[in-house]
């Protein structure tokens, strides 16, 4: 395998903001420090999360680091690969705050990380399966199928 990263770059005046496409055989740490030092020099600059864990202990969470924000039982929670933290926001806030081309509401209480997806279950009956990278497991409302269905094709 090589450790050098082949890039071309193509001027094409539909783009009115820059698009990367990384193409490679696997997830590897590579990959994910290029899209890290893409996300990095990008212009986009979206906050990062203030998110407690363990009572009032406060962490500064990237948005890159999040897998889901989901409520349950009036409080809301943001997923890492780590730890889930609690958060001192509505949904509704922390759908404000979130990157729009990385995460997605796909029912009341959950908004997902696009680029944490390891795979969609689109079946029959029209709803739609999600499963992340470390395994979680959750489910788009119906409610939300055609909006989820219209961002990813």
């Amino acid at each position: 395998m090589k450790k050098m990263v082949e890039i071309d770059v193509i001027i094409d005046e539909d783009y009115a903001d820059p698009k990367v496409l990384i193409f490679s055989k696997e997830k590897t740490e590579q990959v994910e420090n290029i899209i890290y030092a893409i996300e990095n020099a990008s212009e986009n600059d979206f906050p990062s999360i203030p998110a407690h864990l363990e009572g009032e202990r406060l962490v500064i969470l990237s948005q890159r680091e999040i897998i889901r924000v989901f409520s349950e039982n009036r409080k809301v929670f943001v997923q890492t690969e780590d730890n889930v933290y609690y958060v001192k926001k509505n949904m509704s806030a922390m759908e404000e705050l979130l990157n729009n081309k990385r995460f997605i509401r796909i029912s009341q209480s959950e908004i997902i990380n696009l680029y944490k997806v390891k795979h969609f279950d689109i079946n029959i009956a029209g709803t739609i399966g999600i499963e992340f990278d470390d395994g979680t497991k959750s489910w788009a409302s119906r409610s939300r199928v055609k909006a989820i269905k219209d961002m990813l094709m």
